[in-house]
């Protein structure tokens, strides 16, 4: 069974080693990479990986075409080899790890447990800071284990998913979130499920990329997504911009909607030990040593260089003076909707 993982990155590349290992332990045959104008390596990394036979690398620069820098990497990914002869497809990001809980916690074990299926909906489980300031030169999913609450009511981007998708030309583009551009004719024979195994029902097939919150989602599956890291590494995101919309800047705001850190999730850590012997084999490769030690000194000397603008010196102290986030109860949510509505209402009838 071929599954092919299509990413886009930018100054990632002390992190590639690791996220390829895990997802190639967890069953993904082939990988699409794309890179967008990289100061840390992170494109010469993938020029190796690819002669090595490890993926195929697409170099991405401008101008890029409509919708930004994202939309122009997928588009040039779905023209490649590899996309063209999988039987399955996702489309991630270098921090999102898939974590399967059924069979060998492969996804031909997951596909299995789904044999109608033609679509698995992989909702993210974000993982918090923890109270990590320094980066340091370790896989995430064994660093990381304080997570959010499941099923959590706010903030709703925590119910986001990663589709799994069967690659029956249903769908005509890759999506961030979801295949694109479905095939109306094909739609009715579109089965979705969820990451507990639930059907879900038609409409799914060609709309929305958020789960139900109110479910809990990972039963079979879940993405487990670190979208904060260290507070290194958070300041260097928000210097890099958002993967979608590059020319926002990460601030304290998404820090606090995603730093929840009041479950205890250690079910990444047993899978490490599958990933071992094969991160070993790329560290084995000279060259990839020397690039990846070269793009972890590259992360420490940009954090300095960063800290020497106010801009970056005072996001830094704000992260060190926030508190973890608490979870909203159920009633604040409620509360939270009912503005909300009495506001859209309001805005309709002055309009």
């Amino acid at each position: 069974m071929t599954v092919t993982a299509v990413m886009c990155v930018r100054n990632e590349a002390a992190f590639l080693l690791d996220w390829l290992a895990w997802h190639r332990s967890v069953g993904v045959t082939d990988f699409v990479v794309v890179s967008n104008e990289c100061d840390d390596g992170t494109d010469t990394m993938l020029d190796r990986l690819d002669v090595l036979g490890w993926l195929t690398h697409i170099r991405n620069a401008p101008p890029y075409g409509k919708g930004g820098i994202q939309f122009s990497g997928l588009k040039l990914a779905s023209r490649c080899d590899a996309l063209k002869r999988a039987a399955w497809v996702i489309t991630l990001d270098i921090d999102e790890f898939i974590n399967v809980h059924v069979g060998d916690r492969t996804l031909p074990a997951l596909i299995g447990a789904l044999p109608d299926a033609t679509a698995i909906t992989l909702t993210w489980r974000n993982f918090g800071n923890a109270g990590v300031v320094a980066y340091e030169d370790k896989p995430v999913p064994v660093q990381f284990t304080r997570a959010s609450p499941h099923p959590m009511p706010w903030p709703w981007r925590a119910s986001m998913f990663k589709t799994l998708y069967l690659n029956d030309k249903t769908y005509r583009n890759l999506g961030v979130h979801r295949p694109r551009n479905p095939v109306e004719d094909r739609l009715a024979e579109a089965r979705w499920y969820d990451g507990s195994g639930r059907a879900l029902p038609p409409d799914m097939a060609s709309g929305r990329i958020f789960s139900d919150y109110r479910l809990q989602q990972h039963a079979l599956v879940q993405l487990n997504h670190y979208p904060l890291g260290a507070v290194d590494s958070y300041v260097l995101k928000s210097d890099r911009g958002r993967a979608v919309h590059s020319a926002d800047r990460l601030g304290v705001d998404y820090w606090v909607e995603r730093n929840l850190n009041t479950n205890q999730d250690r079910t990444a850590l047993p899978l490490w030990d599958r990933v071992k012997p094969i991160r070993a084999a790329l560290g084995a490769d000279a060259v990839l040593s020397n690039l990846h030690q070269k793009a972890v000194a590259w992360r420490k000397a940009r954090l300095e260089t960063l800290l020497e603008d106010d801009l970056y010196r005072d996001l830094y102290g704000r992260l060190l003076m926030t508190p973890p986030s608490q979870l909203l109860t159920t009633e604040t949510v409620a509360r939270l909707t009912k503005i909300a509505q009495a506001q859209t209402r309001t805005d309709a009838e002055t309009s």
